[in-house]
């Protein structure tokens, strides 16, 4: 069983000592405060949630959705922290768990790249496909080439909280241990030949670049090793989990009406058979719109499902606590089956709009264009120096941050490490300052 102990541990990456604690806030609420302030995470203001590029200011983006989603994570947190405090005798407050959960979920979508999902799958098909991408493989060991052919927003997030925020300080950001260990809800490698069951092994949370410095994290939290850097989850990552689950599906769904992809009376049926209380609908009678009906209802169903994720929380505690639960808090709770309808929906007429897949297709261009010139630019540096072709010497300083690698060996000889710098580049972008760069290398603006 791991140990409440050293599950909340305040120590940050990077850090010998525990700090002193602020009287007023704790470290976990400082950890959101770094978070908030931290530019990835104001890069998240222009990149797609759901409707790409959208021209209405109605509808989230991922800044919107990750505050809301922390939003519930904090309540999940507190209600389970409730609990754990009083079962396990912890001198903390509720509200201290909330603030880890609070915080873990408003960096879980830090490390996405512009276009979202569609920007990883971008990768993958450029690494896959793409001639630049084939030289680099020659020279790429099983494990790197795992990195980037399964490449993961997940471990992109980890490397910006634990490295690239803040490059010159151990640890990056200095969160603590306990909020990077909540934020990885996939706490292993790529290249794992024992993963965690179920859900936890789906994808991955850290390149073999940081592996090391997970590592640190989890020996920190006392997580149990199932496998060289594979590790059981932190069981305030299954809260980080329900927070996000709960956060798309209500919401992009109530985005689906604003947008004109759903009727209301379907919103209205689906939401209320997540609330199954037909008091609710006494309420409606008086509003004037149906935006405000939805928004109603929507917090309705958010308010219910909060409280039926806490609930199989407590119900499979032990499991959590002893690594053994495979599956999401979501796919236990009682309102699953229309959850899932309403995600099924989802997928048919809102995930899949005419404007969306446009964006999506053109995503792919534009990831594989600026990957072959820059991962091209970086490897005729690595192998030439002085002597790279005049072009070479000119893009290298479209990438800002390369100043700090180019004269590194492992950037000279590891094709690995260049694909990754890279990468750092790529993803911090916002969506429309990817499409602005990507017309201009390609001359299609000035």
């Amino acid at each position: 069983m791991m140990k409440w102990e050293k599950l909340l541990s305040c120590r940050r990456l990077g850090m010998e000592h525990i700090q002193p604690a602020m009287a007023k806030r704790s470290p976990f609420q400082q950890d959101f405060d770094r978070i908030v302030f931290s530019a990835p995470f104001r890069r998240l203001q222009d990149k797609t949630q759901v409707f790409p590029l959208s021209e209405t200011d109605y509808v989230r983006t991922r800044l919107t959705h990750s505050m809301e989603a922390s939003s519930i994570g904090r309540s999940l947190g507190t209600g389970a922290g409730a609990f754990i405090c009083e079962q396990e005798k912890l001198s903390l407050h509720p509200a201290d768990v909330g603030a880890v959960v609070a915080a873990a979920t408003l960096a879980h979508d830090i490390g996405n790249p512009p276009f979202g999902h569609a920007g990883e799958e971008a990768v993958q098909y450029w690494f896959g496909h793409s001639e630049v991408a084939a030289v680099c493989r020659k020279n790429m060991t099983e494990e790197e080439i795992c990195d980037i052919a399964r490449y993961e927003g997940n471990a992109q997030g980890f490397r910006i909280l634990a490295k690239l925020q803040n490059p010159n300080l151990k640890g990056g950001m200095q969160l603590t241990c306990a909020t990077l260990g909540a934020f990885a809800k996939y706490p292993t490698v790529s290249s794992a030949r024992i993963r965690p069951q179920g859900v936890a092994g789906k994808k991955f949370n850290f390149f073999q670049l940081d592996k090391d410095l997970f590592r640190e994290v989890a020996l920190e939290l006392g997580l149990i090793e199932i496998d060289t850097y594979s590790f059981v989850r932190h069981p305030l990552a299954f809260l980080v989990e329900a927070a996000d689950d709960i956060a798309y599906r209500v919401v992009d769904f109530e985005d689906g009406l604003i947008a004109g992809r759903i009727r209301y009376s379907e919103l209205e049926e689906l939401f209320g058979a997540v609330i199954a209380d037909p008091k609710v609908f006494d309420n409606l009678e008086d509003m004037a719109s149906e935006v405000q009906k939805a928004e109603y209802l929507r917090s309705k169903a958010i308010g219910r499902l909060v409280d039926q994720a806490t609930a199989v929380f407590l119900e499979h505690y032990e499991e959590i606590m002893n690594g053994t639960m495979d599956k999401s808090l979501i796919d236990c709770i009682p309102a699953v089956e229309p959850l899932q309808q309403i995600f099924k929906r989802s997928a048919e007429v809102i995930y899949t709009t005419p404007r969306v897949i446009e964006v999506i297709a053109a995503g792919y261009e534009l990831f594989s264009g600026m990957l072959d010139i820059f991962v091209a630019t970086c490897n005729d540096i690595a192998e030439h120096g002085e002597s790279a072709s005049p072009r070479s010497r000119k893009l290298i300083h479209l990438l800002p941050e390369m100043s700090r690698y180019i004269n590194t060996p492992l950037w000279r000889t590891k094709p690995y490490v260049r694909i990754i710098t890279v990468l750092d580049y790529l993803s911090g972008m916002s969506d429309s300052y990817a499409v602005s760069l990507y017309k201009k290398l390609k001359g299609i603006s000035l």
